[in-house]
């Protein structure tokens, strides 16, 4: 197990059945209710590019071999595969209600869910899987309504606001209170190495004017706070300080342990997101 993050009060660095993997403090007070996990790139079978814990199917890695990472995570945290519910994601920011009629899409299935980049549920049959290599996972729960909810934000889904667009999707649907709702934003690529032309600047500042306060110039380029953003947005919602994590973990800073699209020039795995209402 990896020890350099023995000192970040914001999450915990596990290893089990030789699979590693992060959880976050905030949401492990719920253990008893919520099982989560944010996988790293250690544990599993795939080679070459996809070393080792490759999650995703749409790349060129052995289907074989992804299956059997799939068995060693869902071993590592007691879940079933059967359970699985995949997003389909397009960098926008729709958010998709799942039920138990779901269950398995995009693993054992085909699925039907096209076009979204968060997931929301309030069903102990399901297990919401999103997926990542730099874009920022946003876990929720609402520990009042038992509602749990993952969006991938990457730079396009957080102009676009997507983690605004899951706490309405909660709130619409579920009835959740944006005060009771707890957050963790998860390891992505930082400030530190998220670096955009003069053409994402503009829309940042376009459509979200006060996000440029999040960014810094160096030469031609621009680094964005994308984690930072998405802890501002969450608290206009109504989401209380309090209440919201930041891994505060760059992947590409440690593309070692993290898949990272930009850290690997595009040839890299994926890891994913997990998120279950225990029963």
């Amino acid at each position: 197990m990896d020890n350099r993050f023995a000192s970040n009060k914001n999450i915990t660095y596990k290893t089990k059945n030789q699979v590693e993997f992060i959880q976050f403090n905030n949401l492990l007070k719920y253990e008893n209710i919520i099982t989560h996990c944010f996988t790293t790139r250690r544990g599993g079978v795939s080679k070459g590019w996809y070393d080792s814990l490759n999650m995703a199917f749409n790349k060129t890695d052995d289907r074989r071999n992804v299956e059997e990472n799939y068995r060693r995570v869902a071993d590592a945290l007691n879940l079933d595969i059967e359970s699985m519910v995949f997003s389909n994601q397009v960098h926008q920011n729709r958010i998709r209600v799942v039920t138990e009629e779901d269950r398995g899409k995009g693993i054992t299935r085909e699925s039907d869910i096209i076009g979204y980049d968060g997931l929301v549920t309030n069903s102990k049959e399901v297990t919401l899987v999103t997926f990542y290599a730099d874009c920022v996972p946003v876990f929720l729960f609402d520990p009042e309504k038992t509602v749990i909810s993952i969006a991938h934000s990457g730079w396009r889904g957080t102009v676009m606001k997507i983690a605004k667009e899951a706490v309405e999707k909660m709130k619409d649907v579920f009835s959740s209170k944006p005060e009771n709702i707890v957050a963790a934003i998860g390891p992505s690529i930082g400030k530190c190495c998220f670096e955009v032309g003069d053409d994402v600047y503009d829309e940042f500042r376009a459509k979200i004017d006060w996000s440029t306060e999040y960014c810094h110039r160096t030469g031609q380029k621009w680094h964005f706070d994308l984690p930072a953003i998405i802890k501002r947005t969450l608290l206009e919602e109504g989401v209380e300080e309090e209440n919201i994590v930041l891994s505060g973990i760059c992947t590409k800073c440690n593309k070692d342990i993290f898949f990272s699209h930009r850290g690997d020039n595009g040839r890299t795995g994926t890891m994913v997101g997990i998120m279950k209402i225990n029963g």
